[in-house]
């Protein structure tokens, strides 16, 4: 497995090296022991505790996802078709704070993403059926549930195909600027915001 940094502070990439022959394919879509090394952390993937799988239609966009408190780290990755999956780093103290960078994951390359605490998330569907799998380090808390609309004029994140749907709690969620209000942050923290796609 490659691992590779990104331009998201502590954001990296997994990329597997699948093994193809007339069958079809064989990979590892993570190696806990190669994880922990590059990371300098002994046991740190044993932190994972829930895995969840979502399935979304072309154009459905699921996001902006965050969580309050002291966040999750997650693992995504898409195990069928693809996905424009996007990262806004909401960590004050970052050097990449206000930050966004997307990237492609899909059922061919079956790059995935390593996403520390103190991030949004979202994706949209970019085939017919898309399946969007996530390894999570603690238990879902709903109480500290955060969201950004994902049509935030802020943050103005490029969905690369018309949306289709979104759900209801994400149609109505609320707005950077709100978020940093929440954060405790004025409307300067806006002259952080550096989009990068």
């Amino acid at each position: 497995m490659r691992i590779e940094p990104t331009e998201l502070a502590d954001v990296l990439v997994l990329t597997p090296q699948p093994h193809r022959d007339g069958r079809g394919l064989f990979t590892r879509t993570f190696d806990a022991q190669e994880f922990d090394a590059y990371l300098g952390v002994p046991g740190l993937s044993a932190t994972f505790v829930q895995d969840s799988q979502s399935r979304s239609y072309r154009g459905v966009v699921r996001g902006l996802h965050g969580r309050s408190g002291r966040g999750e780290a997650k693992l995504v990755r898409c195990a069928h078709g693809a996905v424009h999956d996007v990262l806004v780093d909401i960590r004050s103290d970052s050097p990449s704070f206000g930050h966004q960078q997307a990237f492609l994951l899909d059922d061919t390359d079956f790059r995935h993403l390593y996403v520390p605490p103190g991030f949004l998330h979202g994706f949209q569907a970019l085939s017919p059926v898309a399946d969007v799998c996530y390894r999570i380090d603690r238990p879902h808390e709903p109480g500290e549930d955060l969201g950004v609309a994902y049509d935030d004029a802020d943050l103005a994140i490029a969905w690369p195909q018309p949306v289709t749907v979104v759900s209801d709690r994400d149609a109505g969620a609320g707005s950077w600027r709100q978020l940093l209000t929440a954060f405790g942050l004025d409307s300067e923290g806006l002259t952080h915001l550096r989009p990068r796609s």
